[in-house]
Parts: C-alpha cells; sequence; structure tokens
C-alpha cells in the first residue's frame, strides 16, 4: 500500500424526499489498499456505491478517481475511470462463454468483425497476471459458482478496473472458495489494485482489508486502521450499541417427527432449470432444528418449495404429520407450516401493498381476518399487524404505508412476524373460537441474507425461541457461521441429492466444505 490517493469522496449527500439516505459523507482510497464499508441495512452503503458508480446524482459534494473530477450521474465516465464492481448477484449469461462475457459491451457494434483473438489474448494475459486461471471457451453455466465470480472479477480488470468494489463476495461461496478469493485479493493488491471491500461478515472484514469505514444512518461514524479493532468494536459502531450474538446451545427435548421425505425427487423447472431433489429422504422433528448446508443452485430451492407447496414430488412420499403433504401453500398455512421464503422482495411481500395486508396475507382467509372469506375484519387485522410490528420491532413510515418502504431487516421481521406469530382468538357473530396455532414446522430459506449484524441476531434468536417452543424447524442456508450457530443436526446438499443430516457437533467447517463442493458424498 502506498500513500497515493486513487479515489476520493468529499461532502457526499443524497436525499430523497424528507430521508438523508448519505449525509456528508468523505472518503478516501489508497493504491493498494483493501478498504471494507461497513453499516447495517440502510445505512447508505448502496446509495453511496450507486453515486459513485453514476447511477444516482448526489445532492451536494464531489468524486474525483486518480485526481480527475468524476462526471455524476454517468456510469460510463466511471468505467473509463477505472472503477469496476463485482455484484452480490452474478450478471452472467449462462448459455455464452467466458469469453463472450467478458467481451460482451467492449465492442462497438459497427465493427463488421469482433477481434476474439486478440480479446482471447488479453484475457489470458490478465488472468495470469492476477492468478484468476479460467477456461475461455467455457459455457458459464457449466462453472462453479466460485469459478462464476472469477469471471465477474475478470470482467472488470479486462475493461481496466484499477478500483475494485466487491459487494458481499464470499456470500454464496465455500469456505475453500473463499480462502482462494482471498488469496487473489491479496495479489491483485500487491500489483496496487485497490479494493472497496463491502461485508456483513467482521472476521472476513478484519482478515482481508487494511482500514475500515463504517457508516450508520447515513453517517460516516467511524474510521479506523484494521489492526486497531475488533470485531466487538465493529458491531458497536454499526448498531450504537453492543449486539449479542446467539450462542449454540442443543434442543431442550426433541419431539416426534413432523414432517417425513422419503426418497422424494422433484421434477426440473419449466423454463429448464436444473434445481431440483434426487432421491432426498429428512426426518424434521418437533423442538429441533436441521440445518441444510450447501452452494446455491444444487436443490435447495426445490426442497424449500416442495415443503412451502409451490412444487410437487414426482416419485417418492412426503408427509406432513402423518399425511400426505398437500401440493397447496393455502393448505399448508392451515396445517401449521411457517414459511420464511429467500426472496423476500419478490416473494415475501407484495411491494405495493400497506405492511398491515402483508402482515395478514398468509391467514386472510382465517375467519379471525374475513367474514365467510370474503369480507376483511380489518380492525383485527391491523390489531395483529400492530401486534408484529411491537413483538418484533419492525421499524418503518407505520402499518398504512407500503411494505417495498421497508429496509431489508424489517421487511424480514415483518415476514418473520407474520410467520411465528398466531393471531389472538376471537368469536365470530355465532360465538364460536378459534384456536390459537402456533406454526408446527418453520421452513426458513435464507432467513439472514443481505442483514447486518444486529438484524442477524434477531432472526437468529427468534428461530431458536421458536424450536424451544416445539417447532419443527428447517433452515436452508449458505452461510456456514449460520448453519453451525443454528444447526442442531446438519446436511449437506450437493447436485441435488441430501447427505444424512447428522449432529452438529460432528462436523467441521472444512468437512461440510468439501461436501459442499462434491469432494465427500455429505459424510464428516
Amino acid at each position: 500500500m502506498t500513500n497515493a490517493t486513487v479515489l476520493r469522496l468529499q461532502g457526499i449527500t443524497k436525499r430523497f424526499g424528507t430521508l438523508v439516505a448519505n449525509d456528508a459523507i468523505s472518503l478516501d482510497l489508497q493504491a493498494g489498499e483493501v478498504l471494507a464499508l461497513l453499516g447495517e441495512n440502510g445505512a447508505g452503503k448502496s446509495t453511496l456505491m450507486s453515486i459513485l458508480f453514476g447511477h444516482y446524482v448526489a445532492d451536494e459534494g464531489s468524486i474525483e478517481v486518480f485526481g480527475a473530477p468524476l462526471p455524476p450521474g454517468n456510469p460510463k465516465a466511471a468505467l473509463a475511470a477505472g472503477v469496476g464492481m463485482v455484484h452480490q448477484h452474478f450478471t452472467l449469461a449462462d448459455n455464452l462463454s467466458v469469453l463472450d462475457n467478458v467481451m460482451m459491451g467492449t465492442e462497438p457494434l459497427w465493427r463488421p468483425v469482433s477481434r476474439r483473438a486478440a480479446a482471447r489474448a488479453r484475457l489470458l494475459d490478465v488472468a495470469q497476471r492476477f492468478g484468476l486461471p479460467v477456461q475461455p471457451d467455457a459455457k458459464i453455466g457449466s462453472l462453479s459458482v466460485g469459478e462464476r465470480q472469477r469471471v465477474e472479477i475478470l470482467k472488470a480488470l479486462y475493461r481496466g478496473a484499477r478500483i475494485l468494489i466487491l459487494d458481499e463476495p464470499t456470500a454464496v461461496l465455500t469456505p475453500q472458495e473463499s480462502e482462494a478469493l482471498f488469496a487473489t485479493l491479496a495479489q491483485m493488491v500487491a500489483q496496487g489494485l485497490s479494493v472497496i471491500f463491502i461485508s456483513h461478515k467482521l472476521g472476513e472484514v478484519l482478515r482481508v482489508s487494511h482500514r475500515i469505514a463504517v457508516l450508520r444512518g447515513g453517517k460516516l461514524v467511524a474510521e479506523a486502521r484494521t489492526a486497531d479493532t475488533t470485531q466487538a468494536q465493529l458491531a458497536l459502531w454499526m448498531v450504537g450499541h453492543a449486539v449479542e450474538a446467539p450462542q449454540r446451545r442443543p434442543a431442550k427435548t426433541v419431539g416426534d417427527a413432523v414432517c417425513v421425505l422419503d426418497h422424494v425427487s422433484t421434477a426440473s423447472t419449466k423454463d429448464g432449470g436444473q434445481d431440483r431433489l434426487r432421491e432426498v429422504s429428512l426426518t424434521l422433528r418437533a423442538g429441533e432444528i436441521t440445518a441444510i448446508a450447501g452452494v446455491s443452485g444444487n436443490g435447495q430451492v426445490a426442497l424449500a418449495e416442495l415443503l412451502c407447496g409451490t412444487r410437487r414430488a414426482v416419485s417418492g412420499t412426503a408427509q406432513l404429520m402423518g399425511r400426505a403433504l398437500p401440493p397447496s401453500p393455502a393448505r399448508l398455512v392451515q396445517r401449521g407450516v411457517a414459511r420464511i421464503p429467500e426472496d423476500r422482495h419478490a416473494v415475501g411481500v407484495v411491494g405495493d401493498l400497506p405492511v398491515w395486508e402483508n402482515a395478514v396475507s398468509e391467514r386472510l382467509r382465517s375467519p379471525v381476518f374475513s367474514r365467510w372469506s370474503v369480507f376483511v375484519r380489518r380492525a383485527a387485522a391491523r390489531l395483529h399487524a400492530r401486534r408484529i410490528e411491537k413483538a418484533f420491532d419492525v421499524r418503518g413510515a407505520g402499518l398504512m404505508a407500503p411494505a417495498r418502504s421497508l429496509s431489508g431487516g424489517n421487511m424480514q421481521k415483518l415476514i418473520l412476524g407474520r410467520a411465528l406469530l398466531a393471531p389472538e382468538q376471537v368469536e365470530d357473530i355465532e360465538n364460536k373460537k378459534y384456536p390459537n396455532r402456533a406454526p408446527r414446522l418453520i421452513v426458513a430459506h435464507q432467513p439472514t441474507w443481505g442483514l447486518d449484524i444486529g438484524a442477524v441476531a434477531y432472526v437468529q434468536q427468534q428461530l431458536i425461541a421458536a424450536r424451544d417452543a416445539g417447532a419443527a424447524v428447517l433452515v436452508i442456508s449458505d452461510d456456514l457461521d449460520e448453519v453451525l450457530t443454528l444447526g442442531d443436526r446438519v446436511a449437506v446438499m450437493h447436485g441435488g441429492h441430501l447427505g444424512e443430516a447428522r449432529p452438529a457437533a460432528a462436523w467441521t467447517r472444512e468437512a461440510i466444505g468439501l461436501a459442499m463442493a462434491g469432494a465427500t458424498k455429505g459424510a464428516p
């Protein structure tokens, strides 16, 4: 690392109506430096990076890249200045080759012949220089997640990036792939590349960065050399108070089987996707958390959709409390299945509906919230929404605000409250009482994905409390820390197959990583 400043943000302020997303933020980045950018959901990190990339225009402030002013609101200017970004969700075309993906958008449309030979030579040169081996003719769809991320980094370096922004780069990697990425980062910064590293994993931040900047409420609240801080101090800066992470403790009493899958297989999706189950057997018991680890795309979506009623089994048997598992989300909710979906924005809520309607949406036909499944009991529905808001600390613009206005953490709390908090008993016009049913089975798919440390701790504590109350809990997560923190038993998915669920104490991180990569058959 040298003292040469390659990026300078000075007094960046951005407002959205009355919300101040960035409040006079000033940051510098040095050549050959890894700067970690931390903050809760809604702290202003994404807005700041969008301003740097030209997607937003700051209301106040200026940006300099290598000493030259960066024109506002111009993504092409940012790319030309040497700023590249690798997003958490990859932007690659699976049906094209590595070379095609890297070249995409780099040649003018009027050029009659593509200069593929020169592009191939340049790609191989960049790959060798930065220690990112790649096969230019390999189809993206055939690559592992770690290899796809390597291609994303090469796309940025191929375009001449000298400042690289990595957004949650290890979110979907195995431990071994994460180690490879860290080695690559060390090699890149040794050659003068500068990196902004955005992550919620504080251990990784302390390992790979030279300096750390923390945002809270749109303001820069702390800057420190990495060597001078700790995880506890970073958590305190991020959320403004000490965060107590859930402590691993065994299940109190494991009860009877709630859900049993016996050699269940599912078909590929209509769009040809290969995320499917292949003869999966699994038993979920009351009072126990079963955690499923695996690299994204190896059957986890199919498993969650099967248990949530949106996908059918084509062979094998699936039972819920001794009866056939119905392929109907509404019937599963009635039978005590609580669903926490992977994509909270697209599946978890209806963004344009108010918070109170989303809070009761899965139980809207219940007599608690409707008469004859036609007329909504608005008073009862809003009362229940207020119970969720209070019990799960959902913060936002209020029950009447659209759900899309909530931050990621608050949206997840709303979904969690809807799933876990049963409605209070009410009497209908015929004086019939309806039972207050807590969930029997909780299917939590990536329950803390993209959440900050405070929200992660809260969600995990709620899942543990639900287990202790007697629910069978299935946690499907790409985060090994979460799997090992929550799981009483742990199993690994690879290629649609599920290994045996074994006690968490029988596993090591290395063993899980090998099983995730398919090097073993899911045994510790």
